[in-house]
């Protein structure tokens, strides 16, 4: 959210092509994903408390060494350090959450935190925009740092130690990984998140380009049509995960999931419609597919034991970034059209990320709470 707004500014100068730009924005999920696995084994063997400030901590620095990069090779490893930290940190603050919040509340506990995708896509993206555009690109990268420092002290000071899950048994590392990946609960899971992943981010990276290219929304107009998904947004989130405390969180899943399925037919298949039925198309897509994965969080963790959570969430953050790398992969295959011309075959991706949407409706009835 902070890179990719930036990239004419970091084309320039640091004398860069579209290519090696397109590097220090994988970067981060990269590794990302590698991180979450090798962090796996780890993580169930200390207090959250402990890992949560120990990969905070490494966020922040990787984060403030994006800011002091001045060349190329300098920033590609920043980013490499901030994805590596920061990949673990979201599955790890997922897994607090499960240890904290009872089932009967869990559900809006995780919506609120999945939220935050949807506030920095209102806020984060226009406000890095200006203070790039003011005072050079390096600018947002050291804000994020100083407003995330207190919080670094905040979470030193407020929380438990959140140890209960340390059972003191040492296993080998290599056994803890394959655990992880071996247990019925866990490759259920896993594979529901893959299918989800794939299925979102078949379609997902190609929306600028297709609108631009055959739904006649212009490029100024862009950031507004993903300012309206965030809005909606912040307002569907927090619902469902009220609705997964009321009502359970499959029964929730089922009603979403056909939504989003359809939303992903409807936007790749618009024809040159302009902003005014882009805009919305595209919230109800960003609102469905956030309140698919609240729901799909809330039922995995809920079929996770306490002692294995930290190096499940690791691990699935992981499966995360693999999965979107490979529907992002399986798009651009698919689709066709350069520069000037139109985007060809958008609507097969649809169809195809539709189906695997649908799919997931299977595996989710097969995931089972624990008692």
């Amino acid at each position: 959210m902070i890179v990719m707004p930036l990239g004419p500014q970091l084309l320039a100068d640091l004398g860069i092509d579209a290519r090696a730009f397109s590097w220090v924005v994988s970067a981060y999920t990269l590794a990302a994903g590698v991180a979450g696995f090798l962090a796996a084994p780890w993580l169930d063997r200390v207090p959250r408390k402990m890992a949560y400030l120990v990969f905070s901590a490494g966020l922040l620095a990787g984060t403030a060494a994006c800011g002091l990069a001045s060349t190329y090779p300098l920033l590609l490893a920043a980013r490499c350090v901030t994805g590596g930290f920061g990949g673990v940190l979201g599955g790890l603050a997922l897994a607090i959450v499960a240890d904290v919040f009872p089932a009967e509340r869990r559900g809006h506990a995780t919506a609120m935190l999945m939220l935050a995708f949807a506030v920095a896509s209102v806020a984060g993206v226009p406000l890095g925009i200006v203070l790039g555009t003011q005072l050079g690109w390096q600018a947002p990268f050291f804000a994020l740092t100083a407003v995330g420092l207190p919080l670094v002290g905040l979470a030193a000071w407020s929380p438990p130690p959140l140890a209960t899950h340390v059972d003191g048994t040492q296993r080998n590392a290599l056994a803890q990984l394959v655990d992880t990946f071996t247990v019925p609960a866990h490759r259920r899971g896993f594979a529901l998140i893959a299918l989800l992943m794939v299925g979102a981010f078949a379609v997902i990276p190609f929306i600028s380009t297709a609108f631009v290219a055959n739904v006649g929304v212009t490029e100024q107009q862009l950031p507004a049509v993903f300012i309206a998904g965030g809005l909606l947004t912040l307002v569907s989130t927090p619902l469902t995960g009220r609705l997964v405390d009321r009502f359970g969180a499959l029964p929730v899943f089922r009603g979403v999931v056909p939504l989003s399925a359809a939303m992903m037919l409807v936007l790749t298949h618009l024809p040159a419609v302009g902003i005014a039925i882009a805009a919305p198309v595209t919230a109800l897509l960003m609102a469905t597919n956030s309140d698919r994965m609240v729901t799909a969080m809330s039922l995995i963790m809920s079929s996770i034991e306490p002692r294995r959570r930290g190096s499940y969430m690791s691990a699935n953050s992981a499966v995360q970034h693999v999965a979107s790398g490979v529907g992002a992969t399986l798009g651009g295959m698919i689709v066709a059209g350069g520069a000037g011309e139109p985007l060809r075959n958008f609507g097969t991706v649809g169809i195809l990320a539709a189906a695997a949407t649908i799919t997931s409706l299977w595996l989710a009835a097969r995931i089972r709470p624990l008692e």
